[in-house]
């Protein structure tokens, strides 16, 4: 055959050795791409934060490399994208308003001293709605608390301050930031601040761009989880999102971050404080 192509038998052969051993180049790093991107980051890195998890592995290649790779892989994030409707909680002027201290001053880089909290709503498979009400720590994005229930009722943000009280260190005289929700200008709500030594602060009216961390972590959590996947019952959602916050501090790495997880940064953090 090679007679007949007009072939050198030895030209052939070192060029076939040539491709394959190039083909073969990746192969390595390949496998630990495809077991990082479906088993640590469930299918949401793209190859900026694939690139830094690749570097606490011992690959130091570069971005573009990581990229070129990936789509050699066909492996696209499956980050559910279109825009969800907004939970608005303002219910009118009743109850205290407290000042706006951060003023859109997104700096803070102390664990446990910058807090945000804000409430979202999720339509289940049967058309019922639940309420998430979070906690995000500022610095490390550490989801603090988080509690779902059918009402975003005075009891859905208590038991998020109760579960945060126990997240948070006695020391701790954390900022809360909000918007201006009528759970947030309760009488009762602001007692349990001042209880726990936190300091209040809230949004202006309508100004989402004043609490944009905890509009991030509500668009994040949608686009990586709750518009994935079907959730039918409450008790499913709470199993969902315990498993969520799991994954969100201690395994997805952050580009806000440099690409580390929450909790390795606040354990960092507060050793070099």
């Amino acid at each position: 055959m090679l007679a007949k192509l007009h072939l050198n038998r030895k030209t052939y052969y070192d060029n076939r050795s040539h491709r394959l051993n190039r083909l073969d180049k990746y192969a390595a790093v390949k496998g630990v791409i495809k077991s990082i991107f479906y088993q640590e980051s469930d299918e949401t890195y793209g190859y900026r934060r694939m690139h830094g998890a690749l570097l606490d592995q011992g690959f130091s290649y570069a971005p573009n490399t990581v990229r070129k790779l990936m789509r050699q892989l066909g492996l696209k994030t499956r980050v559910y994208s279109r825009r969800t409707a907004r939970y608005s909680s303002y219910a009118g002027p009743a109850g205290v308003i407290k000042e706006n201290i951060l003023k859109q001053r997104f700096n803070e880089t102390r664990p446990y001293h910058v807090l945000h909290t804000d409430i979202t709503e999720y339509k289940l498979t049967t058309g019922k709605k639940v309420y998430i009400s979070p906690v995000i720590d500022e610095a490390s994005l550490e989801i603090l608390a988080c509690q779902v229930s059918y009402s975003p009722n005075m009891k859905l943000v208590y038991d998020m301050l109760a579960e945060l009280k126990h997240k948070l260190p006695k020391t701790a005289q954390p900022i809360l930031h909000s918007d201006q929700g009528f759970q947030y200008r309760h009488s009762g709500y602001q007692t349990k601040l001042r209880q726990m030594k936190i300091k209040q602060s809230m949004s202006r009216k309508g100004n989402c761009h004043d609490n944009a961390p905890g509009e991030t972590i509500f668009n994040l959590m949608k686009r990586e989880k709750l518009n994935r996947i079907k959730i039918s019952s409450l008790a499913e959602m709470r199993e969902v999102l315990h498993d969520y916050v799991y994954w969100f501090n201690h395994i997805r790495r952050s580009n806000k971050l440099k690409y580390t997880t929450p909790i390795k940064y606040r354990n960092r953090a507060l050793s070099l404080a």
